[in-house]
């Protein structure tokens, strides 16, 4: 959520660098947010995530929905549209905290993803945020994150930010999308610093930043207090009171 807030404002007015205020002025939570909160609301209930995805989205309308979702959300009977897009995996992240092995990280992501992205790319994508964001909570290493996500998932983790940054446009796919966030992850040195980095690349700011943030969290223990305490301040407090449920319930 913190990554996706902070990216907010970047997402149609990208930087190239990592060196900006990290909240300011026109900083909102969007469409990352809502759906990661009922990613958690899920879980915790165990309600259809269809159901939990149309209720949060409908209550918390105009927050940057794709095309698709959006009508996807007014459906009586939705059902999944073939999405490959990077929808699928800025909303798991409570999966990779909420299970703990592979297979069920695996199944679960998959479950989240199906009920709108059931393209394999989109499928992918929420497996491969997922599954990082268990190995790191286990305390892997960046190396065989890097290692498992690459043989796993045939993501291209290898090149550096200086080399993706030059040329990497916005991209809303999650092939186009989650390789990116993982190595903004892997090259940052702290929580802030993978933030920083991810939204340095450019692109789909908000969501590169959201699926980082929520790996580089596992990684490192948690998020800064100051940090998130600033971010408490753009949320509803429905959504403060998922984070303190789903962070007891795990």
């Amino acid at each position: 959520m913190i990554g996706d807030i902070v990216g907010s404002v970047y997402e149609w007015d990208n930087i190239k660098t990592t060196d900006f205020m990290l909240f300011k002025q026109g900083c909102k939570f969007t469409d990352d947010t809502v759906l990661t909160a009922a990613t958690a609301k899920a879980l915790m209930t165990s309600t259809p995530y269809a159901e939990v995805y149309q209720d949060f989205a409908r209550r918390y309308p105009g927050r940057g929905y794709g095309g698709y979702f959006n009508q996807w959300i007014h459906q009586d009977n939705p059902q999944p549209y073939n999405s490959w897009g990077n929808g699928s995996a800025m909303r798991v992240s409570p999966v990779g905290f909420a299970f703990n092995s592979i297979e069920d990280v695996l199944t679960e992501a998959e479950r989240s993803a199906a009920v709108t992205h059931n393209h394999p790319e989109g499928i992918k994508g929420a497996q491969s945020t997922a599954l990082a964001i268990l190995l790191a909570k286990q305390g892997a290493s960046k190396d065989r994150i890097r290692d498992e996500i690459s043989n796993r998932f045939n993501y291209e983790l290898s090149r550096t930010l200086d080399e993706i940054r030059p040329n990497y446009v916005f991209n809303e796919s999650c092939q186009g999308t989650v390789p990116e966030a993982i190595s903004a992850f892997l090259e940052s040195e702290d929580f802030e610093d993978a933030i920083r980095k991810a939204i340095s690349l450019g692109g789909d700011s908000d969501t590169l930043a959201c699926i980082t943030g929520g790996i580089a969290e596992a990684f490192y223990g948690g998020v800064p207090e100051k940090i998130a305490a600033e971010a408490r301040l753009y949320l509803p407090d429905e959504f403060l009171n998922i984070i303190e449920d789903f962070q007891s319930w795990v």
